[in-house]
């Protein structure tokens, strides 16, 4: 016998929410209550709340998450991510790197116009961890092609350790590089992090006890 449909809409929206979780590759389950701002300087929360509330989806502009390692970054990007999948928007998570390989892949086989298309039902995008390795110029195009794509149709979040005047060490100090900080900034949140790593703050790396 095939299985029997739930008739509670409750149900139903709930394992479409994880089904849309699922897919969208988080690294792991983050939510902004769990956010830890104790070693945070002047940390933003009326940004992140509205930010939470995903009207930046719906008017399809950006959020950038800018700071040292180990200050959040990622956690708020994912945490937005899945609040947005659980409103019923398709979310894509991956980091900088491997956006890059999936469009280089995507262009060797001569469909990256179509890559680019099929992307358009993300409603949001998370391009984690720009500024750890650098890019060559065609690498930096492809994610000029990326963000350009989406520029004005769809919402990204961008998580990177180097301040915005810094991203020409990771894409080169070239017209592209620039292209691709005014369609990303234009319309964008930009959401500077300062403080301690999360993940350091248990060792004295200095050795001392």
């Amino acid at each position: 016998m095939p299985p029997q449909s739930t008739g509670n809409p409750a149900v139903r929206e709930g394992s479409s929410a994880e089904s849309r979780i699922r897919a969208a590759g988080f690294p792991a389950r983050k939510t902004l209550e769990d956010f830890d701002d104790e070693h945070q300087r002047a940390f933003d929360w009326e940004t992140i709340t509205r930010l939470g509330a995903l009207d930046f989806v719906e008017a399809r502009r950006n959020a950038v998450f800018l700071g040292p390692p180990g200050t959040g970054k990622t956690h708020l990007a994912v945490a937005l991510g899945i609040r947005a999948c659980q409103a019923g928007h398709d979310v894509a998570f991956a980091t900088a790197t491997e956006w890059v390989d999936r469009l280089t892949a995507a262009q060797s086989a001569g469909r990256l116009g179509e890559e680019l298309a099929r992307l358009d039902r993300h409603t949001l995008l998370v391009i984690d961890e720009i500024g750890y390795v650098p890019f060559s110029p065609d690498e930096t195009r492809l994610l000029f092609r990326l963000v350009s794509h989406r520029y004005e149709r769809a919402s990204t979040i961008v998580t990177s350790d180097k301040p915005l005047a810094q991203w020409t060490e990771t894409f080169g100090d070239g017209p592209v590089t620039y292209a691709l900080l005014d369609r990303l900034v234009h319309h964008a949140d930009v959401i500077g992090l300062k403080g301690d790593s999360f993940r350091l703050r248990d060792h004295d790396l200095a050795g001392r006890r």
